[in-house]
């Protein structure tokens, strides 16, 4: 059973810290077996990566192996419904149309000293795009990853994925046919990172990893960030629904269930301002669990990291979830824009009784792949954004360098960087660049 807490009982404050701060995975322990990993797919090379992956995934593969070809992508996607390749279809589409909106413009303008200014953006050359396995499978994170990075022109698109037993779903590969990836491995984990970074004979390493992955894929991006670039270090699924009472208990059940069947770590939490809808939202949740085919993992995330958390009024929610800064936010009240204009941080939010987040999930749009752990804080969800590089652009002439130059100089000399100075000096004394 989720923990209850009530804002208006004394010792609230450091209940609710304590929720803040609870630990729900041991990154120390982690991060040290999979900088083991990394030393050792950069030392080995493909020996190491095969040697991993079958240890840990079964896979029985070879260095012959690990890249998927063309032919088996087919034939994975000759064994899906139709249903659910038309249903991938809408999906791939919606989110393209999002994501295309999302594309920033370049800029070039001139200013009163007679200097051009601007910026440009231009694509990377190459990302790799993990897509998690294990426990299930990801078509929609396929979509998620890959398409924003086509949208924004990336050249070179690597995905790696678990394959239990050497087998990737046949929705996964059907979902790399529409997303446009035509270089695919069947390697996950931290050494699947480690090769994204650094290389091997079979994988050519690539400017920035994005996707989510369990503790170990986190880990490992973290300890390959610098090497190259990382959207972010991903954590256990959360979800956070504020609901009155006008909602069905059984809806608001489901959707934080929704997150906590991700993993025994991910988080879900309500707040609400009814005490008697609190009872029944948790009552339908006990009952719901008994129905879900992964409800031993269900059932460990909400007993050991639910909140129902009770308030005087769902105003008083707002400044809660900004400090939470939840990866999901569910506003399901009457009027959600008055919560919305209050709340600052989330990665994502739904508005409203009839916006789930699983739809945000699957087929809305907006990227599913969010900042956890209080980063959304700090930091967004992915986006184009992720896939492109700005770079600042400068024209000097003759008469800026006459205008502004000294005003240069003197701030160069005060830093005592002689030689910055000097460098602008000679192209005041001179107008013929000789």
């Amino acid at each position: 059973m989720a923990r209850r807490l009530d804002a208006r009982a004394p010792g609230f404050a450091a209940q609710f810290d304590a929720l803040l701060k609870t630990k729900r995975q041991d990154e120390e322990d982690v991060a040290h077996v999979v900088r083991g990993i990394i030393a050792d797919v950069r030392t080995r090379g493909d020996a190491a990566l095969v040697e991993l992956t079958n240890k840990f995934d079964k896979a029985g593969l070879t260095a012959a192996t690990l890249r998927l070809p063309p032919a088996e992508i087919d034939a994975a996607e000759a064994k899906c419904s139709k249903a659910a390749l038309a249903a991938l279809d809408v999906a791939t589409r919606r989110i393209e149309t999002y994501h295309r909106r999302q594309v920033p413009e370049d800029a070039w303008f001139e200013d009163d000293a007679g200097a051009k200014l601007g910026w440009r953006w231009t694509a990377l050359d190459s990302v790799g795009l993990y897509v998690p396995g294990g426990t299930a499978a990801y078509p929609s994170s396929v979509l998620m990853n890959a398409v924003p990075a086509r949208v924004a022109g990336v050249g070179r698109m690597v995905m790696v994925t678990p394959a239990s037993g050497g087998k990737i779903n046949p929705l996964v590969l059907a979902a790399t046919k529409r997303a446009g990836i035509t270089e695919i491995y069947r390697v996950g984990g931290a050494q699947a990172v480690a090769a994204l970074a650094f290389g091997t004979a079979s994988i050519a390493p690539v400017d920035k990893i994005v996707g989510p992955g369990n503790a170990y894929v986190a880990a490992a991006k973290r300890e390959v960030f610098g090497k190259v670039g990382i959207d972010s270090v991903a954590g256990p699924s959360e979800i956070l629904v504020v609901a009155d009472s006008g909602n069905s208990p059984d809806w608001i059940a489901a959707d934080l269930l929704s997150q906590a069947e991700h993993d025994p770590s991910s988080q879900s939490i309500l707040i609400t301002d009814d005490a008697a809808f609190a009872d029944q939202v948790a009552l339908a949740a006990e009952n719901a669990l008994k129905l879900l085919p992964r409800e031993k993992i269900a059932r460990a995330s909400w007993d050991d990291n639910g909140a129902i958390i009770l308030v005087s009024k769902l105003e008083d929610a707002a400044a809660m979830v900004d400090r939470i800064a939840p990866e999901h936010l569910e506003i399901a009240t009457a009027d959600p824009d008055l919560l919305l204009k209050r709340v600052r941080h989330a990665g994502a939010i739904f508005l409203g009784r009839y916006t789930p987040e699983a739809m945000g999930d699957y087929i809305a749009g907006p990227n599913h792949v969010l900042p956890t752990s209080r980063t959304a804080r700090f930091s967004s969800g992915l986006s184009v954004l992720d896939f492109l590089k700005r770079t600042t652009l400068l024209q000097c002439l003759p008469e800026t360098i006459a205008k502004l130059g000294p005003d240069a100089i003197t701030l160069a000399e005060a830093e005592g960087l002689d030689a910055h100075a000097r460098s602008i000096a000679a192209r005041l004394n001179t107008r013929d660049g000789r």
